[in-house]
C-alpha cells in the first residue's frame, strides 16, 4: 500500500506533499508510515491519497469493536511491539529493520 500526503499540513511538518509513503500498518484506520524523518509514527488516513491501495496478502487483518481496522505483518502482529521498537529493544529494533528492509527493496514506487 502506497500513499502521498494531499497536502500540507502544519500540524505534521515531518511530512512533505507528493512524497510516496509505503503504509507499514494500520492501526484503528490511522495509518502507520516511515515519516521524512525515518520514524515509523501512526497518521489519520484522511491525510493522504491511495496511489496503490493493495494491501500486502500476508498481513494480518482484524477488526475492533467498532469496525476500526487493525492490520500489520505478521512480525509486527504483536501487542507492545512498536512500544518495544520505540524503547530500543533490541529484538523489536531487529525485527523492524528487517522487516522494512525487505518491504521497502519490494515496493515499487
Amino acid at each position: 500500500m502506497i500513499v502521498k500526503l494531499k497536502r500540507r499540513n502544519p500540524r505534521y511538518p515531518d511530512l512533505s506533499v507528493g512524497q510516496p509513503y509505503v503504509v507499514i500498518g494500520i492501526e484503528a484506520d490511522d495509518l502507520r508510515i516511515l515519516n521524512d524523518h525515518g520514524r515509523p509514527f501512526l497518521y489519520p488516513a484522511k491525510l493522504f491519497k491511495a496511489v496503490d491501495s493493495r494491501r500486502p496478502e500476508d498481513w494480518v487483518e482484524e477488526r475492533g469493536d467498532q469496525g476500526e481496522l487493525y492490520a500489520y505483518p505478521p512480525q509486527f502482529n504483536r501487542t507492545g511491539f512498536f512500544e518495544d521498537f520505540f524503547d530500543a529493544k533490541p529484538t523489536a529494533v531487529r525485527a523492524f529493520w528487517h522487516v522494512m528492509n525487505e518491504r521497502l527493496a519490494a515496493a515499487v514506487l
